[in-house]
């Protein structure tokens, strides 16, 4: 009888520590810089107010996500190291980066989408795509990527490859979009819109395209690839994610902050202003996005050869 006791005795004090999450600072790892590091940044100050903890965005960049996200599955599946994960995850695992792929992770919440923006200088004399398909067949384009594997890379080989051209893909390495494009190595650069919207409204940059399926308010007059012609809709997702196995209350509580956060006028305000859309999904639906988007991916990069396993 004592044992017994004692055994539901220590069952209910584990209960109750565990119900006590979050009980120290949680860690959100970020895998890229610019926007993303930007929104990440907005997302954590927004998630300690709702969590009643510090949280705290740690870059730890490096080989398309890679870095990042082998650093999230290694740690204990407790809740306190979380990642801003995005479709970075499939693409990385299909390069051959990673040896594991968005099954390593539980999801918690999508928080929103970014769209891929085609840039090149205002005085190249490109307007449209067409324009610029019809340069790169007369001379081969350098085209600025955040990454070879990256989602940049998958989103511009499958633009180019509708338009029928061939390019010379450059990483940025420590540069950023505008300031390759500006210094002229590179041709054009494929980011994302709040790196472009200072220089295409000092008229030195212009859009010639977004991604996406539809316009988009930070670029209002950037159009479609598919209002010139191009049957192309590919956005990445951002959201949160945490290692395998966490415990389901733990995920409920991160949930649940992520989905008010998404929710409050001002993240609203301050991710339109960048370039972001706000879009929750709780952890269910979003895991389901996960595995159809990895799906989708995977084929399309082996129709592009991009894809190594």
């Amino acid at each position: 009888m004592k044992r017994i006791v004692l055994l539901l005795a220590l069952a209910a004090c584990g209960t109750a520590v565990h119900a006590q999450y979050p009980r120290q600072p949680v860690e959100m790892t970020v895998l890229f810089g610019g926007s993303s590091a930007t929104i990440a940044q907005v997302l954590a100050d927004a998630m300690a107010k709702e969590l009643g903890v510090s949280v705290a965005a740690v870059s730890r960049t490096g080989a398309g996500g890679a870095v990042g996200y082998s650093y999230v599955r290694s740690s204990a599946p407790n809740g306190y190291n979380i990642v801003w994960n995005s479709n970075s995850i499939s693409t990385v695992f299909h390069s051959g980066n990673i040896p594991f792929d968005y099954r390593a992770f539980d999801p918690v919440a999508r928080i929103g989408m970014e769209v891929p923006a085609l840039a090149v200088r205002a005085n190249s004399g490109w307007r449209t795509l067409k324009d610029f398909a019809a340069a790169a067949k007369q001379k081969r384009m350098r085209v600025g990527i955040s990454g070879r594997g990256s989602f940049v890379h998958l989103v511009s080989a499958a633009l180019f490859s509708k338009m029928g051209i061939d390019v010379i893909y450059v990483p940025y390495g420590q540069g950023t979009a505008p300031a390759e494009l500006l210094g002229g190595r590179v041709d054009a650069a494929l980011q994302w819109p709040n790196q472009f919207t200072g220089q295409v409204n000092a008229k030195q940059l212009r859009v010639l395209a977004i991604t996406g399926a539809n316009r988009i308010p930070v670029l209002p007059e950037a159009l479609t690839a598919k209002e010139q012609g191009y049957d192309l809709d590919l956005v990445m997702w951002r959201g949160i994610a945490v290692p395998k196995g966490t415990p389901k209350d733990t995920v409920a509580k991160l949930e649940a902050a992520a989905r008010r956060v998404v929710a409050s006028p001002r993240f609203k305000d301050v991710s339109l202003k960048l370039g972001f859309e706000p879009a929750f999904l709780p952890a269910a639906e979003f895991g389901a996005l996960i595995a159809r988007d990895d799906a989708s991916i995977a084929a399309l990069m082996t129709q592009l050869g991009l894809k190594r396993k």
